[in-house]
């Protein structure tokens, strides 16, 4: 799928931008119903396409707010990661959810936990700890049985297991919750782990721990220099962002 065609990659698109100053003294939550608003000195937030920045309940909405309060000088959106997780909710999720769930069974169909590595030993059981009570949630909860594989040779994957994620991933088509889980499949390049931490079989750390073995794994091996510090906590926070999305949302 090209970035065109993906709603979440075109509102991601358009929130990149210079950089604002802040210009309000305070955020908070204004009520509005069954919903709740972000309110900068009293007039309400917008996103990126100018829509109202409106949550699905308070625990996200306060949340949110203590984003936008933190921020000291510059609006910088990495410092407002549950934010931009809205935004895209708002701004391209809720409008066109269907390509969302198509690449995350897309995912699903080369998933990580899926690809095996022959060796060395450390790393197949390590492999095996973190990825194999995935495939067994998998099947009892989603009904999907995969073909593991080794190496990185594509294996077709049935089309009754990518089915039966296609119907977890419908699920959990509720805007705010479709955005974090595909978050998590992106970020984490397992749609079966990010399913998981959807449905709360999985922590936050649980299914970040899952999504790096490779990278823990080489890190424990070699060490790991300033460059790759610097990615993983990039990531690391927008993964973290999602899974407390989907806490706050329960």
């Amino acid at each position: 799928m090209s970035e065109s065609d993906n709603p979440m990659r075109r509102a991601q698109a358009a929130m990149r931008a210079v950089l604002p100053k802040r210009f309000y003294k305070e955020a908070r939550v204004g009520v509005a119903g069954d919903t709740f608003d972000i309110l900068l000195d009293g007039r309400p937030a917008k996103t990126p396409a100018r829509n109202a920045l409106t949550l699905p309940n308070e625990k996200l909405a306060a949340a949110i707010a203590a984003e936008w309060n933190a921020i000291e000088d510059t609006i910088d959106p990495a410092l407002l990661p549950l934010t931009r997780l809205a935004n895209l909710a708002i701004d391209a999720v809720a409008s066109a959810p269907q390509p969302v769930i198509d690449e995350i069974v897309q995912y699903a169909g080369s998933d990580l936990v899926l690809y095996r590595a022959e060796g060395p030993e450390g790393l197949v059981v390590l492999q095996n700890e973190r990825w194999n009570p995935v495939l067994a949630w998998a099947a009892a909860s989603l009904g999907a049985r995969f073909s593991l594989a080794e190496g990185i040779v594509h294996v077709r994957q049935p089309d009754e297991a990518l089915a039966c994620v296609r119907e977890a991933a419908g699920r959990l088509a509720r805007p705010f919750v479709l955005t974090a889980v595909a978050s998590a499949t992106n970020i984490g390049g397992s749609a079966l782990i990010a399913l998981a931490l959807g449905e709360d079989a999985l922590s936050g750390d649980e299914a970040w721990n899952a999504a790096h073995v490779d990278e823990q794994w080489n890190i424990s091996q070699w060490g790991e220099d300033a460059e790759m510090q610097q990615r993983l906590a990039a990531r690391h926070a927008e993964f973290s962002a999602a899974a407390k999305m989907l806490s706050l949302l329960r």
